[in-house]
């Protein structure tokens, strides 16, 4: 038997990463009530029946139901959030509801305005979390939904060594001492309150929080005032995770773009090792811990297991993988 592996260090990096690019609710409203509602997506449950879930996490916690992950990939499918950005780091986030139209501005840095900010042309990307491994093809799609559910049960197995049927068995980290607070302008920690792993992906620290609560709810209080709720709503538990998987950091791509071959690696990149494939999602969530120690790391070898092993779970194969980030630098 073993507990669960390296918590603390599994999102310490990226969630510190995340905060440069954390945020706070504003007032500001930016409705469109002229825009074009999408038309209705068919539910997830088309995708992965209820007995495959089963199958693949056996031993889970009653806590996560198959009804809780259908229900948070079908309402968190109608949200996209486009992110742009001034100067360095002066954000704004405009989070649309898909169903209705309505767009609402749930972030803009208090420097948005300023003329020092305005020199530099905008850049800016949009998060639909309805992509959420339905992008591509159903074979490059079942490869992400393989990947993510591989990074799940890493993070959450109590288990046998060797055997990959013990993911989904904690709702948040084993150790709950430690509060998790980082300094953060926009997503500030609400007194009391301890921002450690919690959920499929074990989010931690208040600006991941924020963000997710910003991406979720279209309020970032919401989390912040009471992250318990990521742990005691499944359903929310779930979109947690899809919105961390989704979700590009500072410097960083999201692993689904990672997964669906969106992401393709610059000069830098390349310089450093990295290259698409399950390994850069490694690289994505805990590189600073287990990647460039060589392809024997035991935490990352037990991910690309996960991996592997549902792939043939799903009927799937991926066949010229980079499994391992062995040899990739973490990002800094």
């Amino acid at each position: 038997m073993k507990n669960r592996l390296s918590t603390p260090a599994i999102i310490i990096l990226s969630a510190i990463l995340m905060i440069s690019i954390s945020c706070g609710n504003t007032s500001n409203n930016a409705s469109n009530p002229s825009a074009a509602t999408a038309p209705a997506k068919p539910s997830f449950s088309k995708f992965i029946s209820e007995k495959q879930f089963n199958d693949l996490f056996p031993l889970r916690d009653k806590f996560y139901t198959y009804a809780a992950f259908i229900k948070a990939v079908d309402d968190l499918g109608n949200i996209k959030v486009k992110v742009t950005k001034r100067a360095t780091s002066v954000y704004q986030l405009i989070r649309t509801d898909k169903r209705t139209g309505k767009a609402a501005i749930v972030r803009q840095d208090v420097d948005w305005n300023e003329n020092w900010a305005k020199q530099k042309p905008d850049s800016a990307y949009t998060i639909d979390y309805g992509a959420f491994c339905s992008e591509k093809d159903v074979l490059t799609n079942k490869k992400e939904l393989a990947a993510f559910f591989a990074h799940m049960a890493h993070e959450t197995r109590h288990g046998q060594n060797g055997v990959y049927n013990d993911g989904l068995m904690y709702t948040h980290e084993v150790n709950t001492s430690l509060p998790y607070i980082a300094e953060s302008d926009e997503y500030p920690p609400v007194a009391g309150k301890k921002y450690y792993g919690r959920g499929p992906l074990q989010l931690s620290y208040n600006g991941n929080y924020g963000y997710a609560s910003d991406c979720i709810f279209g309020d970032h209080k919401i989390l912040l005032n009471n992250p318990d709720l990521v742990q005691n709503d499944p359903v929310v538990a779930f979109k947690a995770a899809i919105y961390f998987w989704m979700t590009p950091q500072t410097r960083k791509p999201s692993a689904h773009d990672v997964m669906i071959g969106k992401w393709q690696p610059n000069a830098a990149d390349h310089v450093a090792g990295r290259q698409p494939g399950f390994g850069m999602t490694i690289n994505i969530i805990n590189g600073a811990v287990e990647c460039n120690q060589g392809d024997n790391m035991p935490s990352m070898t037990d991910r690309i297991a996960y991996y592997q092993h549902f792939l043939k779970m799903l009927n799937v194969k991926d066949d010229n993988c980079a499994c391992s980030c062995g040899k990739m630098q973490a990002y800094q």
